[in-house]
């Protein structure tokens, strides 16, 4: 590793040199401590006796080779600060843990797995041009087994990560990665993210509160299942993204707080050091928080050849604890810069998107044309527009008409995923199905139509596990998801709508070119006493057209301006019978004359056409 680099904040592969590295002739252990008095290394391999370890470098690293240890031990480093007291902690670096509650590092060989993507990273993109439907995924409470329950009489604090794992009924990586591939293929989604999967104490966080920014939870296996989770996705077609959260670290004392008996990786003071989640922020005017956190981003790329990252929480770095009237954080704007830099001219193909709350412009724009150097921004102005739109009374969508029209005035000025995520399900903010205003038998109908918009408005998508199925209970962690929720004809054909939407979306090149101003067109905005909207996308190989009736009220007589010299195919209608909708499969109707398309149209229904221009040629 490059020290001088390090100190600069320049450094990527800080984790090829720090850590718990297996050799030949055991395993070498580094860490940084600068303000430390001395520094040991306790562990299985030692009886948890100090072994010191020996200043290297410029005297702030230290290292030590133990040719005892091996892979799967666990250990800490025991660390003095100047008055000679010592706290024990996790490996900054360490690349594995221990099931909680137990804080250790774990020895871990990330070596020896042989991927086989190549075709999949030879050909891998950053999406722009190509359909990206994302599948969000909590882990632990997608599916899990039947729990394994250990003796009632023995103390829960005594229980080994193996009967805490099969207590939980928590799947491994490498089971999770084949059903999630094959899920993902059938249900028509291209790219899973997971949320965080860095090591983390409590359950509740999800995982944004990390000790271990370099170590998969093992809550669901080793290193090289994780492994076997990417790579089982791309040879299905899946690319995986994962969650990083660059902001902000988890406040426990045996890990990165207070590391070297200072405020090594956070601020000094408390006004700046703590945020509105109670944990630590990072400070990213310092060299050596900067390569941390730039070294933890490329290596999930690297190693474990993720396809992408979502950054948690941006508006948190470009503004002093988010907000705006304190002014811009210019030491983490500098470092979000310089960090995208790096990381696309080591993964050009890799997808870097920020979860964005904020109006900071050029957020997904390349440095060099003044942006923050993201691929893509999530649009969180348009999921609480249409959530919004959807909770409120049909009586009241005249009035909100241009709450879903306003999105597309400022669309381009980035490129924006469409995000319905794991935030808006819980918390008692509801179910995104639960929103839609009314009743239970009222709620289906306007939540098919409100996935019609989302697939027809410009945007790559994003959608959290669960609500594909129409869930109706708010997603908790601790429980998997209600799929006996399917044997109910309302959610099963909900989930067949899904489907059938989605695959509607991969296939049609007129849904993929989000950013090309000349690819949409409102064919009609402009029916607010009706409640009725008509979404144009282009391409040459064919238009979607999406008719969509918000209001509560059947629509007779609609007439939509489509142009002449085009044939004109249904690809589907929300109020199929298939999908527990009124008209019977086979039997909407329209008529197409002239250059006009003419419906009657249901209630809380949508519809999509594909326009295909005729060959006048002859």
């Amino acid at each position: 590793m490059d020290i001088y680099g390090f100190y600069k904040g320049e450094v990527f592969d800080a984790y090829e040199f720090m850590g718990a590295h297996i050799t030949p002739n055991g395993t070498v252990f580094r860490t940084y401590a600068p303000n430390a008095s001395k520094v040991s290394v306790v562990g299985d391999f030692s009886g948890w006796e100090d072994i010191p370890m020996n200043s290297v470098a410029d005297g702030n690293f230290y290292e030590l080779i133990v040719p005892e240890a091996k892979e799967g031990q666990r250990y800490k480093y025991r660390i003095y600060d100047r008055q000679g007291r010592f706290i024990d902690h996790c490996d900054p670096y360490g690349f594995g843990m221990e099931v909680r509650p137990g804080t250790c590092s774990v020895i871990r060989e990330l070596r020896g797995f042989c991927f086989s993507d190549k075709e999949w990273m030879d050909k891998r993109t950053d999406g722009r041009d190509k359909p990206m439907n994302i599948y969000e995924v909590h882990l632990g409470s997608w599916k899990r087994k039947a729990p394994v329950l250990p003796d009632d009489e023995k103390p829960a604090d005594q229980l080994s990560g193996e009967e805490i794992i099969a207590a939980e009924g928590w799947y491994d990586y490498a089971e999770l990665g084949s059903m999630l591939a094959d899920y993902c293929v059938e249900y028509g989604y291209n790219y899973i993210e997971l949320m965080p999967v860095g090591e983390h104490p409590c359950d509740e966080s999800w995982g944004y509160q990390s000790t271990g920014f370099f170590s998969p939870t093992s809550r669901y296996g080793t290193a090289k299942q994780l492994m076997q989770l990417v790579d089982t996705c791309h040879k299905k077609g899946i690319g995986v993204l994962i969650d990083l959260v660059p902001v902000h670290f988890a406040v426990d004392h045996y890990a990165l707080t207070e590391y070297d008996g200072t405020r090594l990786y956070e601020f000094p003071d408390d006004e700046a050091g703590y945020n509105e989640w109670g944990s630590r922020n990072f400070m990213h005017s310092k060299g050596e928080v900067r390569s941390f956190i730039q070294s933890a981003a490329d290596y999930w790329l690297t190693v474990y050849h993720f396809d992408g990252l979502r950054m948690d929480a941006i508006r948190n770095m470009i503004y002093w604890h988010g907000d705006e009237h304190r002014g811009e954080n210019r030491s983490a704007i500098q470092f979000l810069k310089d960090m995208n830099c790096g990381l696309k001219a080591r993964h050009p193909s890799a997808i870097i998107a920020a979860e964005d709350s904020s109006s900071y412009p050029k957020v997904a724009a390349p440095v060099f044309d003044g942006g923050l150097g993201f691929d893509y921004k999530w649009d969180l102005g348009w999921m609480h527009d249409t959530l919004e739109y959807f909770q409120s009374a049909p009586m009241y969508r005249t009035r909100d008409y241009h709450k879903l029209t306003f999105s597309m005035l400022y669309f381009y000025n980035e490129r924006f995923i469409l995000p319905l995520s794991h935030d808006e399900v819980v918390h008692g903010k509801a179910t995104i199905a639960q929103k839609m205003n009314g009743q239970y038998p009222e709620k289906f109908p306007q939540a098919r139509a409100m996935y019609m918009y989302m697939i027809a408005h410009p945007g790559k998508k994003l959608n959290f596990m669960g609500n594909e199925i129409a869930q109706l209970r708010e997603w908790d962690e601790k429980r998997e998801q209600d799929w006996d929720m399917l044997k109910y004809p309302l959610h099963d054909s909900f989930r067949e709508y899904i489907k059938k939407l989605n695959g509607i979306y991969l296939k049609y090149n007129a849904l993929h070119y989000d950013y090309d101003p000349t690819n949409f067109m409102w064919e009609d905005c402009s029916s607010a006493d009706r409640c009725v909207y008509a979404i144009r996308r282009k391409s040459a190989d064919g238009d979607i057209l999406a008719v969509l009736n918000f209001s509560d009220w059947f629509q007779p007589d609609y007439s939509v301006t489509v142009g002449s010299g085009y044939d004109v195919e249904l690809l589907l209608d929300s109020d199929n019978q298939l999908y527990s909708g009124n008209t019977p499969d086979g039997g909407t109707v329209w008529d197409h004359s002239g250059d006009h398309l003419d419906m009657d149209i249901p209630p809380y229904s949508g519809r999509m056409y594909l326009l295909k221009k005729r060959n006048t040629e002859a």
